[in-house]
């Protein structure tokens, strides 16, 4: 995870800077975005706590881990956005533990969506299995290790910090960026080798998983059209996902176009790459899966509709009376 696009007064920028309406007016934007994707993030997280039928669901359990994923990652990054307009600089110790904890939110994307594929890959091709191989307990299981292999990818450059970095400069303040805390050499190596090795994997898993849907689909049931969409959704959530990894090819690109609007892009490049991602989720399960969308509905109805029943608002005038 790059943040060095999250502020546009970065060196690399040079001196230029938003006016104070400007930096408001994108602050509001990201905050106001941010707001809207968890609120209906945490009415999918609330849906599913309240009903056993997705609590005892594999496939729901890993969607969940996924929200919660791009709930966490949205929030620390927008507070990274407001921090570095707000303050710029903040103590270094303060913002490593923001980036480990955005950091391992963000490879635990792509890794979760390769653990949703191959469960929509046995659901479809080894249905009588599995009952047996998708448990719930097997599937916490597959978070926990889906959390230490993001682990294993950010903790070396944590130790490599620890090693090379004076105590003074743990006690001194920054920008909050990967690149500008872990700044060694061999880090942004083991940082680009690592997403190669863990993009490579996801695509590999991805790809085996739609062809061997595509060719069991020979009876082109509902359900099998419906298994390879999904693959598809995941494969355009993990494009999306690696824009983080091509940002800066992708950014300067665009200020080759257009050198004179160096701000605007810096932040219509934060937007799609952090922002836009984190939108798809709720899409993919919340609107699109039918049992989810029908409990959704009915809990984001259900004040209204009781609010408006004409029995609640006859009860409510006969205890008024009776008052």
């Amino acid at each position: 995870m790059n943040f060095s696009s999250l502020n546009t007064s970065l060196p690399a920028g040079g001196n230029q800077r938003d006016m104070f309406t400007t930096a408001v007016t994108k602050n509001v934007i990201v905050t106001a975005l941010c707001i809207c994707i968890n609120y209906i993030n945490g009415t999918l997280v609330h849906t599913f706590r309240k009903h056993q039928i997705f609590t005892s669901n594999p496939r729901y359990i890993l969607f969940i881990h996924l929200v919660l994923n791009d709930m966490m990652q949205l929030i620390l990054s927008t507070l990274l956005h407001i921090i570095s307009y707000a303050l710029y600089t903040i103590n270094v110790s303060f913002c490593i533990v923001l980036l480990i904890i955005t950091i391992l939110a963000t490879l635990n994307t792509p890794l979760n969506l390769a653990g949703m594929a191959v469960e929509c890959y046995i659901a479809v091709c080894i249905p009588l299995r599995h009952a047996h191989i998708c448990t719930v307990k097997k599937t916490y299981i597959l978070i926990g290790l889906i959390w230490v292999v993001s682990s294993f990818s950010i903790l070396p450059d944590l130790f490599i910090l620890l090693a090379t970095e004076q105590p003074q400069f743990f006690l001194s303040r920054q920008f909050c960026a990967r690149d500008f805390v872990f700044r060694s050499t061999y880090s942004l190596q083991k940082r680009d080798a690592s997403h190669i090795v863990c993009l490579t994997f996801v695509w590999l898993i991805l790809f085996y998983t739609y062809f061997r849907i595509l060719f069991a689909a020979k009876g082109a049931t509902l359900g099998i059209k419906k298994a390879r969409n999904t693959i598809l959704l995941h494969g355009l959530q993990l494009l999306l996902c690696m824009l983080t990894y091509v940002r800066p090819m992708f950014e300067q690109g665009l200020l080759y176009i257009l050198p004179s609007q160096h701000l605007a892009v810096r932040f219509a490049c934060y937007v799609i790459v952090q922002i836009l991602p984190r939108f798809l989720s709720p899409i993919v399960y919340g609107l699109r899966d039918q049992m989810f969308r029908k409990y959704v509905k009915r809990y984001l109805l259900c004040r209204v509709s009781i609010r408006n029943h004409p029995e609640t608002t006859s009860n409510t005038r006969r205890t008024l009376k009776l008052q």
